[in-house]
């Protein structure tokens, strides 16, 4: 496609530049003047016009284009076409403005994360997609093409990485305020690496070790953070954030918004609404400043 496209844009500049000089010479009377108005010629020129504009501006376009559509389309079978059974299965859930996923295995617990998926290097994987509130597009460019996600309905996506690496995914369908600010990551492992890293997400998350951190769970839990975050292992079991029981382990937080680190998970917490306009999520920039910093160590240690 990049091809078509270079050689498409050639010819225009060509045609362009052609037709520059030949006004510029016209208007100089360097062209034979005799040629401009003579009568046996100006009919013959008009059909090399008429063929030119007929040919280069519409037939050619046409044929190419054409070539172009069916080209594009012929891998959208294969990309809605359910994956094999027993393949690695994620219900993805668009939300304003954040991913929730679901891994589904028919082995082993599911669990449930969000804004970063993770999938196995050479194995299909299944993709559920839905959305609660608003139309959401689901895509990740470097794997697969994008596919809608609509209330009230469940469309289905089918991918196999050949390439282990770190991806970007992107919502491409404006959902509202902090559309720009919902992506997320997509890291493609060896099997073996993605097998343990799968085992480790089915387990609760560990006590803090560190007083600092311990003191960050009794604040999580004492300011309400339980009602809409799960941490698994602890008393939060809120279902309207994502689930944080490993949030510590993930590469960026609000959905892409920020590395994941101390000092951004404390702005995070500090000041949600400046960072991502229209969140849902309130601000806790009330806190003391070591309060702030004890909830972003503990958080960060949930790894």
């Amino acid at each position: 496609m990049t091809g078509f496209g270079i050689f498409i844009w050639i010819a225009v500049i060509l045609l362009a530049v052609w037709a520059v000089r030949i006004s510029q010479a016209r208007r100089t009377g360097r062209l034979d003047s005799a040629r401009a108005v003579d009568d046996e010629r100006l009919p013959s020129e008009r059909r090399r016009s008429n063929l030119l504009i007929i040919g280069g501006g519409a037939i050619v376009p046409t044929v190419l284009l054409a070539a172009l559509l069916v080209y594009g389309l012929a891998p959208i079978p294969a990309l809605l076409a359910p994956a094999p059974a027993g393949s690695l299965q994620i219900a993805v859930s668009g939300e304003q403005w954040w991913w929730r996923l679901r891994y589904e295995k028919s082995q082993g617990e599911n669990f449930v994360s969000a804004n970063e998926i993770r999938l196995p290097l050479g194995e299909p994987v299944q993709f559920r997609l839905e959305s609660p509130d608003v139309i959401h597009s689901f895509w990740i460019p470097s794997l697969g093409g994008k596919i809608d996600m609509i209330p009230g309905r469940v469309t289905r996506l089918a991918l196999t990485p050949t390439k282990a690496g770190l991806f970007r995914g992107a919502c491409a369908e404006y959902c509202g305020t902090a559309h720009a600010l919902m992506s997320f990551d997509v890291v493609v492992l060896p099997k073996e690496e993605f097998a343990r890293w799968l085992a480790h997400q089915q387990t609760p998350a560990l006590p803090p070790a560190e007083p600092l951190a311990a003191r960050g769970q009794e604040l999580f839990l004492a300011t309400g953070c339980g009602a809409c975050h799960t941490i698994r292992g602890t008393p939060a079991n809120g279902v309207v954030g994502p689930d944080l029981t490993h949030v510590g382990g993930r590469l960026s937080i609000g959905a892409g918004s920020l590395p994941n680190n101390v000092e951004n998970l404390l702005r995070w917490i500090a000041r949600t609404e400046h960072i991502k306009p229209g969140v849902l999520m309130p601000h806790f920039g009330m806190l003391p400043q070591d309060e702030l910093q004890a909830l972003a160590v503990y958080l960060k240690g949930l790894q």
